[in-house]
């Protein structure tokens, strides 16, 4: 099974420990052994420093027959927003298939390097969590706070491997039948050729998931604790991490009351971020808010193939300059005034943009009352460079955003990938108390996140179940918009793609094609990722009939 897997914690040894000359003179890439690499609690920490730079790199600086095209998490966690036309591009650009996701031609084609890469990027760290919970089960190494630590992050690993596999590559928990419907392959072999067992059912997928993070968060309970005040600290998962992964597998396992139990837990050390620091650019894990997140260090620049470069709009690179990407018109109208997210989102920036979907590009197609005359129309665009430190050359668009913005706004230096919140276990904790029909718990759970945000904040007027699951839609959409949940969310909460309702999104049909439009998941299967054809050629235990 899975030929493009090789021992990777083999060569996540070398990458960590390339310095060491002796290391590289005696022990050539393919001839250290997975002995050698699992001998001690020290060389399993460099096999999760490896996976943890596994989740941001270009495979092809890792991955034996990677290529550049896709960076892990830095495709992968906007890509959510982007497929499911939360994050709106305004125009025509260089995308290298980040545009592809938008039409619906990239995930559901069995050839695409969206469906290869995703797959495999996974099932290579489940092999390297594999090698480290195998290596510990023969006991010849004693588990000590530091080995427990180590095992800990390897099973919180595995289930976050397997969550993000059956999220894609299966029908969704609620709206089918988790019992019956085909999930992923297990692979619990640590060494080649990394035989599968044929694909488990959804159920199944979840319940290893649920299995992996409670033994996970039994090794916590008495290892070393998580490092804090470095960026690079934030990288290493802990119990919170740990927690917040629960939650998120129990919400989407509709298991409500455990959703808002791990959430609770997961978000105690980790307070809300203030109006300055969530107007600061979403670029570091030191926000005080996350969780867990990639801290990207500078020698492994992305450039044209990272998050910042895909969804932020003071990137320098033509995939930004030409095309500011927006948010949905739809749920900005729903933002009061008195809540700061507002202000992150540019209604009324001008439409520098020729190329523009909408036709309504340069002064001569300006329909916004505002602007007078030309020359007020060009210095509204100069000024919104000055401030927001993006080239003469970027494009600006109405509703454009500024959410997102690079330490160094108009370079392609590298930036941190957030990838767990306090304000989503917030969130988590308030949709599983409503579903559970605790209305007074639910609004105790949006209460801190929505007086925080908002100084008119009201939560005692969403007094019913259905109230208050709206405004929770409404909270995620807006509060987590870039960082890649749409897609989840709607396949949870069934709801399809529709930019021409109400009004409009902003989004162009031509531009967008089939993602214009999309069924809800539950009776469009179009929703779900194709395996890769390679990997149904190469896979003993998969055939054709397998294919989604």
């Amino acid at each position: 099974m899975f030929k493009k897997i090789i021992v990777l914690l083999v060569i996540v040894a070398i990458a960590i420990t390339s310095c060491s000359d002796d290391f590289l003179e005696t022990k050539p890439t393919d001839a250290i052994s997975s002995n050698d690499a699992l001998a001690s609690a020290e060389n399993m920490a460099l096999i999760l420093n490896g996976l943890h730079r596994l989740l941001y790199v270009q495979p092809q600086t890792l991955l034996s027959g990677g290529d550049s095209y896709r960076s892990g998490n830095h495709y992968w966690v906007p890509m959510g927003d982007n497929l499911a036309g939360g994050l709106i591009h305004s125009a025509p650009a260089n995308n290298l298939g980040w545009q592809d996701e938008t039409r619906w031609i990239s995930h559901n084609l069995e050839t695409s390097r969206t469906t290869k890469q995703l797959w495999y990027q996974r099932y290579h760290i489940i092999a390297s969590a594999n090698a480290i919970i195998n290596k510990a089960a023969e006991g010849t190494i004693p588990e000590d706070a530091k080995m427990k630590e180590i095992i800990g992050q390897a099973y919180t690993y595995r289930a976050y491997a397997y969550l993000s596999l059956v999220q894609h590559y299966a029908k969704g928990y609620l709206i089918g039948n988790p019992a019956t419907d085909p999930g992923v392959p297990l692979l619990f072999s640590s060494e080649a050729p990394f035989t599968s067992e044929p694909r488990s059912t959804v159920e199944v997928i979840y319940d290893q998931c649920m299995s992996d993070v409670n033994t996970a968060i039994d090794y916590f309970k008495d290892a070393t604790s998580r490092p804090t005040g470095n960026a690079f600290d934030k990288s290493q998962l802990n119990i919170d991490v740990a927690y917040g992964l629960k939650a998120r597998i129990a919400l989407n396992m509709g298991d409500w009351r455990t959703a808002a139990d791990a959430a609770k837990l997961a978000r105690e050390d980790y307070p809300l971020m203030d109006e300055d620091d969530w107007k600061s650019g979403f670029n570091t894990t030191l926000l005080p808010e996350v969780i867990w997140g990639s801290n990207v260090i500078s020698t492994e620049t992305t450039y044209f193939r990272s998050y910042f470069y895909l969804m932020s709009n003071t990137f320098n690179g033509s995939q930004v300059r030409n095309n500011p990407k927006i948010m949905d018109k739809r749920l900005y109208a729903q933002i009061p005034d008195t809540d700061y997210r507002k202000d992150q989102f540019l209604k009324d920036a001008p439409n520098s943009n020729l190329s523009a979907s909408n036709g309504e590009g340069g002064w001569e197609n300006n329909t916004n009352p505002i602007y007078t005359t030309e020359e007020e129309f060009d210095a509204e665009i100069d000024r919104l460079a000055s401030v927001y430190g993006w080239t003469s050359a970027h494009n600006t668009h109405p509703y454009m955003h500024v959410k997102m913005r690079n330490k160094a706004p108009g370079t392609t230096d590298p930036d941190d990938i957030i990838l767990m919140r306090s304000s989503e276990m917030y969130l988590i904790e308030a949709e599983a108390e409503a579903m559970l029909d605790n209305i007074s718990a639910a609004q105790n759970a949006l209460k801190p996140l929505g007086e925080e945000r908002d100084n008119a904040y009201d939560v005692t007027i969403y007094d019913t179940k259905e109230k208050l699951i709206e405004h929770i839609k409404f909270q995620r959409a807006l509060e987590l918009w870039g960082e890649g949940f749409l897609y989840t969310d709607k396949i949870r909460w069934d709801e399809g793609i529709d930019h021409a309702a109400n009004g409009g999104s902003g989004a162009s049909a031509d531009l967008y094609q089939s993602g214009f439009q999309q069924a809800r998941p539950s009776v469009n299967d179009e929703w779900i990722f194709k395996i890769p054809q390679e990997e149904i050629d190469a896979n003993p235990n998969l055939g054709p009939e397998d294919q989604n």
